[in-house]
């Protein structure tokens, strides 16, 4: 009862999502499945603005600090559908394995871009991953948060918690519409390491395949697990090094020279002691 207004606020957002439903949208020989869940987020958003009166500071701390038992909650249940799809997730066990080698392709589009734009160490944090809670926590602990790589995986971090639900949604049924893979490899990709993100991109492939959706939501969060436990040691062991090596490269394409070596917050933080 102490944050009635959040609840109702959440109350409300939910009815009213619900009760647009799914929206589908013909576009050639596909189709674009507006999720629910997507209306709630992009409604809730709007609540954010003080302007709004809606929502005050204090309530959206307490929104977020409430949105990891949510999710804990979906994960619950998608563990229940893993179970009975389990024979097929092990028949596919190499694929989810390997598809962690698939989140290099954010170093390798994401840095020459933000080179490219200007963007200088803040293009390591940024761009080494999707730059989840594991992935901040990495770059926060490596270079500290206040370090420009810290300030670069903070900004992908806050843009994907705001527009990636959305994103997701929107390029997982554009995918299953137009390109040739099998919706099974599509639960699959969609499992990221971001437990919002997966259920935006399975809710729009279930919506599509419905009579595969205990499956893909199966293969989806399996994905997703994965991803949680495997994608950390992938990018200490090669994304944060690649990144490395390869902003060197594109910043000497750009600029003629090597970037000037950059002192890292906890490399700050020792040489400020000693010097005390």
């Amino acid at each position: 009862m102490k944050n009635l207004r959040l609840h109702l606020t959440v109350l409300i957002l939910i009815v009213v999502a619900e009760f647009i439903g799914n929206i589908v949208i013909t576009v050639g020989i596909g189709k674009i499945v507006l999720l629910p869940m997507m209306y709630a987020l992009i409604m809730g958003i709007l609540t954010a603005p003080r302007f709004t009166k809606i929502s005050t500071d204090k309530e959206i701390q307490v929104a977020s600090s409430l949105l990891g038992v949510t999710l804990m909650l979906l994960m619950a249940k998608y563990g229940t559908l893993v179970g009975p799809s389990l024979p097929k997730i092990l028949a596919a066990s190499p694929a989810l394995i390997l598809q962690e080698f698939g989140n290099l392709g954010t170093i390798l589009l994401g840095i020459p871009v933000a080179v490219f734009i200007g963007l200088k160490r803040e293009a390591i944090g940024a761009a080494h991953s999707i730059a989840r809670e594991p992935n901040v926590a990495l770059i926060g602990e490596r270079y500290g948060l206040n370090s420009a790589e810290g300030r670069g995986v903070m900004g992908v971090y806050i843009c994907g918690t705001v527009v990636g639900t959305i994103f997701f949604g929107l390029m997982a049924s554009i995918a299953a519409a137009y390109l040739p893979f099998h919706p099974y490899a599509l639960a699959m990709a969609a499992g990221v390491g971001s437990a919002s993100m997966m259920t935006a991109a399975v809710g729009s492939l279930s919506a599509m395949y419905p009579q595969m959706a205990d499956q893909l939501a199966a293969f989806g969060a399996a994905s997703n697990m994965l991803s949680g436990l495997d994608g950390l040691y992938m990018s200490i062991w090669l994304a944060l090094p690649f990144s490395e090596w390869l902003y060197r490269k594109v910043y000497r394409l750009k600029y003629g020279t090597d970037p000037v070596k950059e002192m890292t917050t906890p490399a700050r933080e020792e040489k400020r002691n000693e010097a005390q």
